[in-house]
């Protein structure tokens, strides 16, 4: 949420940059996008718990990093150079939304965390909080972008991978195992990454839900559809 507000001073920082893509088309960069994180994740899942690992660790990040800088650059692009089209803006939230899937998919998998199944709910409840912000766009015409957003839980999810690197360097191992059912999972950044991925997923599905409601009940009164009955007497 924090950080979507940070959209507009990114988009000034690119200005440079775009001059020199003038000739690439923005569907290329979000394809582009998609293999390089998908890769990304890959190299979080096989890391293992050796200096081996945390290097794969830490490539595993930087790519997701490239993948979410690319992410942000090909919206800029279609803007500035008149290439904005609604394929474009379809095809670049369908990749945002695999790769939250398969992020935390990969992450959940890897010995770090040990738990497929909870990385399905983590990955569940992140896209039901993103389809509300999408829905939300399609039936009231804006954007909702409350909640724990995409750009906050990337934030979170490299920095829990770039920790656990540095605590295999450091020697460092978990801190114990979670309660409960979860009681099988080790207590490490990304186990903590996939809870607050869940979580915050959960969160923003509710906030936005919420600000769903209001703003489209206020459309209702102020512009109320046709219904059927009215259109059958007026035929």
């Amino acid at each position: 949420m924090a950080l979507e507000k940070l959209r507009d001073t990114w988009e000034g920082i690119l200005n440079p940059l775009l001059d020199t893509l003038e000739n690439v088309k923005p569907s290329t960069v979000t394809w582009v996008a998609l293999p390089v994180g998908i890769l990304g994740g890959l190299a979080v899942l096989t890391a293992d718990d050796t200096a081996y690992g945390a290097n794969m660790l830490f490539g595993g990040g930087l790519l997701m990093i490239l993948a979410m800088a690319m992410d942000g650059l090909d919206g800029p692009l279609a803007r500035k150079f008149g290439n904005v089209s609604r394929w474009g803006d379809y095809l670049d939230h369908t990749f945002d939304r695999l790769l939250d899937a398969i992020w935390l998919l990969c992450i959940a998998g890897s010995v770090f965390v040990g738990d497929f199944t909870l990385g399905l709910v983590a990955a569940w409840l992140t896209l039901i909080g993103s389809y509300m912000g999408t829905q939300a766009q399609a039936v009231a015409g804006s954007r909702n972008y409350r909640g724990f957003s995409r750009a906050d839980r990337t934030v979170v999810t490299i920095l829990g991978i770039f920790l656990t690197a540095v605590f295999i360097h450091a020697d460092i191992g978990d801190f114990g195992m979670l309660p409960g059912v979860l009681d099988h999972i080790p207590i490490t950044p990304l186990s903590i990454v996939v809870l607050i991925s869940a979580f915050g997923g959960l969160w923003t599905f509710l906030v936005r839900f919420q600000q769903a409601h209001s703003e489209i009940t206020r459309i209702d009164s102020e512009d109320p559809l046709p219904q059927p009955s009215q259109s059958a007497e007026q035929e």
